[in-house]
C-alpha cells in the first residue's frame, strides 16, 4: 500500500497495523517534502498522523461526518482523502487550501481556520441528523489549545441537544501556537489512563453487585464510588455536563486508537476521546520546539536551516522591541495576547525580567482578552492588545460594548492587517479598517514605514482620550534606518509626501510605498500625482482634505483593506458634502474572500502594486 495510490479512504480499510504503521512514516515524509518546499503548518500535522489514519479507518468517512478544528493539523487528512497529486501545491495560488474547505473535497464537510469551532459545528450536524433520521456518526477533532476558547464552553453547555452518538476528540499536545495557558490546560494534564481504567474496573464491581443486594447498601456503595470519582478522576467535569469522558490514549500507538474508536463508535452517549499526541513526531527539531516549527517558511530538512532567510526584522519584532522600550519606560503598559505572544511579538517582554510580568497570554480567548484589557484600563493601566487581524475580529462586540462605549484607553495592535499570503482567505486581514472605523470613540492608525510606526505605538500609549487601533502587514522592514527617538503624532492629521497637480493619491499604510512606485510611472506619461500618506482612518482632519480636494480632478485611495467600508469609502463620505467633488477612486480588496498565495503575487492579481494603481489612474483620466 503506497500514499500515492490512495484515492479514499476506502483504500486502507483492509489494511494490517503494520501496514498503517508504515503508510504514517510515509505520509511524514510528504508532509516534511511539502512544508519544506512551499512553508506552512509541520509541527501540529506530523503530531496527528495516526490520528488521522484511525479516525478514517474506524469511520465511514464521509457518509460519517468528522470536523477538523482550525485544519492546521489535516494535512494526513488531505492525503487519506484521495488530494495526493494536489498536496504539493497546497497554500499556493490555484492549488489546494491548507485548511478543510468545502468546496474543495466531499471529505471537508465544514470549512475552519479559526479556532475553537468544531463542537459548535459538530452539534449542529449532529442535530440535523436526528431530525433528518440518519445514523451515521459525528466526529470533532479539536486540540487542547482550542479547549481554551469560549465557544467550546458553550457548546458544551447545549451537547444535550443530540439524542444519539456524538464524539469528540481532544488531541491534546500541550500546544495552541504557544504552550498551553490556563487553568483548564492544567486540568487536561491531570487526567491519566491509571484514573481512567481503576475507575471502569470499579464500575464493573458495582455492576456485579446482585439485584437482592439492600437497595440501601446498593446505595452507599455508589455514594462512595461517587465520591472517590470525583476525587481522583478530573474526567468528572465532562460527565456533569452529560459527556462520557473516556482515555486518555496513546495517540501514536494505530493499534490502541483503533480498537478505542470502534468500542467508542457503537457507544450512544456523546463522548469526549483523551488522545495524547507529541507535536512535530518524527522531527527531531519540531519535537524539540514545536512552537518553531508551528509554522514555518522553506527549509532544509537536514538542518532546518531557512531557504531565504529574511535578513531584515520583521514588523512585528520592530513592534515587540519598540514595546519593550515603552515598557520599561512606563510601568502602567501591559501586554496582552491570545495563544500566540512569540507571533504578535509581545515574547520579548515576556523574557526580559523587568516586563515579564506585565505580559499576560490568555489563550485562544480574544473576547476575554478585550474585556480583560477594558478592565485594566479603568484602573487606570494602558493595556496593549496584541492579537492577528483575522482573530481580532471574533472581540468585535467586546470592542464596541467594554471598550469603545465606555471609552477607555485601550491599545489594539492588529498585525497581519491585509493580505498574509498562504494561509488564504480564512486569515488575510482583509476587514479591519472597515469593521474598527464604524466604532464611535475609536482612533485608528497605519503607518507606511518602521519610523512612523514606532511613532504611532508611542502615540497610542500616550493617548488617554479613548481607544486606539493600529494596525500593519506581514513584511519585512523596508530600511535599517530605524530611529531610536519618539515623536508624537497630531491625531488625524495625514502627511504630505510630494506636490504635484490634477491627481491626489492618497496611500493608507504600508500601500504607500506602491503608490511611490505607481507615481513613478505616472510621471513618465506626463502626470505628477500629488501623494499623502493618511496615516489614520479615523478621525480624519476633513477641512484639510477638502482644501486638497479642490485642488485636484482626480482623488485615487489605496489600501490593503476591502473596499467596502474602508478608507476610500471614508473619503467618499467627505466628498458628498462638497459641491462639484472630483472624481473618486477607491482601490484596495474586492468586496469578495482573497484566495492563498504569495503576498506580491495577489497584490499584482488585484491592481495594487504600481503598474495596475497608475493603469487604473490613466484609465480613469481618460
Amino acid at each position: 500500500m503506497k500514499l500515492k495510490d490512495i484515492n479514499s479512504p476506502e483504500d486502507i480499510r483492509g489494511a494490517s497495523v503494520q501496514e498503517l504503521e508504515a503508510l504514517a512514516a510515509e505520509i511524514r515524509i510528504a508532509i516534511l517534502q511539502q512544508v519544506s518546499m512551499h512553508g506552512g503548518h509541520l509541527s501540529s500535522n506530523l503530531g496527528a498522523v495516526e490520528l488521522s489514519i484511525a479516525l478514517h479507518y474506524v469511520y465511514n468517512t464521509p457518509d460519517d461526518i468528522l470536523i477538523w478544528d482550525v485544519g492546521h493539523q489535516a494535512y494526513a487528512h488531505k492525503l487519506l482523502t484521495g488530494r495526493f497529486e494536489q498536496f504539493f501545491t497546497m497554500r499556493q495560488r490555484g492549488g489546494i487550501s491548507g485548511f478543510p474547505k468545502r468546496s474543495e473535497s466531499i471529505y471537508d464537510p465544514f470549512g475552519v481556520g479559526h479556532a475553537s469551532t468544531s463542537i459548535s459545528a459538530g452539534l449542529g450536524f449532529a442535530v440535523a441528523r436526528d431530525f433528518a433520521q440518519k445514523d451515521n456518526q459525528i466526529v470533532a477533532v479539536i486540540g487542547d489549545g482550542s479547549m481554551t476558547g469560549g465557544m467550546v464552553f458553550e457548546a458544551l453547555n447545549n451537547s444535550r441537544q443530540t439524542k444519539k452518538n456524538f464524539t469528540i476528540v481532544l488531541n491534546d499536545n500541550k500546544m495552541s501556537i504557544s504552550p498551553s495557558v490556563g487553568a483548564f490546560s492544567k486540568y487536561l494534564s491531570k487526567l491519566s489512563v491509571k484514573h481512567n481504567r481503576s475507575l471502569e474496573e470499579f464500575g464493573k464491581f458495582l455492576r456485579s453487585i446482585p439485584e437482592h443486594v439492600s437497595s440501601k447498601l446498593k446505595g452507599l456503595i455508589e455514594g462512595g464510588w461517587l465520591a472517590f470519582e470525583n476525587i481522583v478522576n478530573p474526567g468528572q467535569f465532562f460527565r456533569d455536563l452529560n459527556v462520557r469522558y473516556l482515555g486518555p490514549f496513546d495517540g501514536h500507538n494505530l493499534g490502541e486508537l483503533i480498537e478505542a474508536f470502534k468500542e467508542i463508535k457503537e457507544l450512544p452517549d456523546i463522548c469526549l476521546v483523551h488522545v495524547l499526541t507529541q507535536k512535530g513526531k518524527g522531527y527531531e527539531l519540531a519535537t524539540k520546539n514545536p512552537t518553531r516549527w508551528h509554522g514555518s517558511d522553506p527549509f532544509h530538512i537536514e538542518d532546518g536551516s531557512i531557504i531565504m532567510e529574511k535578513l531584515q526584522p520583521t514588523l512585528t519584532s520592530i513592534f515587540g522591541k519598540t514595546l519593550l522600550t515603552l515598557a520599561k519606560q512606563n510601568k502602567k503598559i501591559i501586554g496582552i495576547s491570545a495563544a500566540m505572544l512569540d507571533g504578535c511579538g509581545l515574547g520579548i517582554l515576556k523574557e526580559d525580567p523587568e516586563t515579564a510580568d506585565r505580559v499576560f497570554d490568555v489563550g485562544i480567548a480574544e473576547e476575554h482578552a478585550v474585556t480583560f484589557a477594558a478592565g485594566l484600563a479603568c484602573e487606570g493601566f494602558t493595556p496593549i492588545v496584541a492579537i492577528y487581524s483575522s482573530f481580532m475580529q471574533r472581540s468585535y462586540d467586546q470592542i464596541i460594548h467594554d471598550v469603545a462605549l465606555q471609552n477607555l484607553p485601550v491599545v489594539f495592535i492588529l498585525d497581519r492587517a491585509g493580505l498574509v499570503g498562504s494561509d488564504g482567505p480564512t486569515h488575510h486581514g482583509a476587514f479591519d479598517l472597515s469593521y474598527l472605523r464604524t466604532i464611535p470613540n475609536m482612533v485608528i492608525m497605519a503607518p507606511s514605514d518602521e519610523n512612523e510606526m514606532r511613532n504611532m505605538i508611542y502615540t497610542a500609549t500616550q493617548y488617554k482620550k479613548g481607544p486606539v487601533a493600529l494596525r500593519y502587514p506581514k513584511a519585512v522592514t523596508f530600511t535599517n534606518d530605524i530611529r531610536t527617538e519618539f515623536s508624537e503624532l497630531p491625531v488625524g492629521k495625514f502627511r504630505a509626501v510630494c506636490e504635484g497637480s490634477k491627481v491626489l493619491l492618497i496611500g493608507v499604510g504600508f500601500m504607500l510605498a506602491k503608490c511611490l512606485d505607481a507615481a513613478g510611472v505616472l510621471e513618465k506619461k506626463g502626470i505628477k500625482p500629488t501623494i499623502i500618506d493618511a496615516r489614520f482612518v479615523k478621525p480624519l482632519d476633513i477641512e484639510s482634505y477638502k482644501e486638497l480636494f479642490k485642488k485636484h480632478s482626480l482623488v485615487a485611495t489605496v489600501e490593503d483593506n476591502t473596499i467596502t467600508g474602508g478608507f476610500g469609502s471614508a473619503i467618499a463620505e467627505i466628498l458628498a458634502e462638497i459641491k462639484n467633488p472630483p472624481r473618486l477612486l477607491r482601490l484596495g480588496l474586492p468586496d469578495a474572500f482573497v484566495e492563498q498565495g504569495e503576498i506580491e503575487e495577489l497584490r499584482e492579481s488585484l491592481g495594487l502594486c504600481g503598474n495596475g494603481i497608475s493603469s487604473k489612474i490613466l484609465e480613469a483620466l481618460k
